[in-house]
């Protein structure tokens, strides 16, 4: 138990960055009104692609001994990965609904 207060007493300023940017978070998605939502949501997404970057730099620098570090780094790129494709494919949708339909042929 001394142990994990050590790691919360090492690590208390990272600790506090991140729950102020949980907040910061959340106070800014509720301030974006409803209709703007999957908009931001998929732009979000589609950013993601700086996780690939980082966990690609993580398995290269990993000891090749080192398994836990490669299945996190190959498990964060396959999933970072599915989101940004999935950020696309939102917003490829969303731009499909404001363009103009073409008019079905006459018979």
């Amino acid at each position: 138990m001394t142990s994990v207060f050590n790691l919360i007493h090492e690590h208390q300023a990272i600790i506090y960055i991140v729950v102020l940017m949980i907040f910061v978070g959340i106070e800014v998605i509720g301030s974006v009104p409803s209709v703007l939502h999957t908009p931001l949501m998929s732009g979000a997404n589609a950013i993601h692609g700086v996780v690939i970057i980082g966990a690609i730099i993580v398995m290269g620098k990993a000891e090749a001994d080192n398994y836990l570090a490669l299945a996190l780094g190959f498990l964060a790129v396959v999933l970072g990965t599915l989101n940004v494709v999935g950020g696309f494919v939102v917003t490829d949708r969303m731009l499909e609904m404001f363009s103009k339909k073409k008019n079905p042929p006459k018979l």
